[in-house]
């Protein structure tokens, strides 16, 4: 716990997004980081909200989304310690927002511009796409939205890191991510590739 300026005492919270293309890994990563590193993660609210609908989803579903992404953020960020993991979080939302709709609510790009996520963790398309009933965007579309989350994340200077592998290498090679990025809190930043 740290102390500033006689403000009263906060917690050092460090948030891990897990962003990228639909079937790349990111709830199983969440879970498994969470795991790891014996904190929480916020599972994936999209998937669950449009697996309930017994209509095609609309820009206010999209929306009512956002909305509760951010207040999960912020709730289960009082409960997590000092790490703590998201499945998704808002640039995947602003563009699926673009991408299905061409337009999106510009309190999203406040809430980015609020810029209290440590490290993005974009997951590679190097594992196959796998249909199920909510997702939509298989083929070279996965390569398009990665390239969509990945300028949105360069143009706002996030840091963020490519994920990359099967199973197990998929893992390890986001563990020594977030262990990068936690062990440089203290010195250099880290950069983005």
């Amino acid at each position: 716990m740290e102390k500033r300026n006689g403000d009263s005492p906060r917690y050092e919270m460090t948030r891990v997004v897990l962003t990228g293309p639909e079937c790349t890994g990111k709830s199983t990563l969440a879970m498994q980081l969470a795991g790891y590193y014996n904190t929480l993660y916020i599972p994936e609210y999209a998937r669950e909200y449009i697996s309930g609908l017994r209509r095609s989803y609309t820009y206010a579903d999209v929306l009512h989304i956002a909305r509760t992404q951010v207040r999960q953020k912020e709730d289960y960020s009082m409960r997590a310690g000092k790490l703590l993991f998201l499945d998704t979080y808002l640039i995947i939302t602003k563009v699926w927002f673009d991408t299905v709709f061409h337009r999106y609510p510009k309190w999203i790009d406040r809430e980015l511009a609020r810029n209290d996520i440590g490290l993005y963790l974009l997951c590679d398309v190097d594992i196959p796409w796998m249909p199920d009933p909510v997702r939509e965007n298989g083929g070279e579309m996965r390569h398009i939205l990665l390239e969509m989350y990945r300028k949105e994340m360069e143009e706002r200077g996030f840091a963020y890191r490519l994920v990359t592998g099967t199973g197990e290498q998929r893992l390890q090679h986001a563990i020594r991510h977030v262990d990068e990025y936690l062990s440089g809190r203290s010195g250099n930043p880290i950069t983005k590739y």
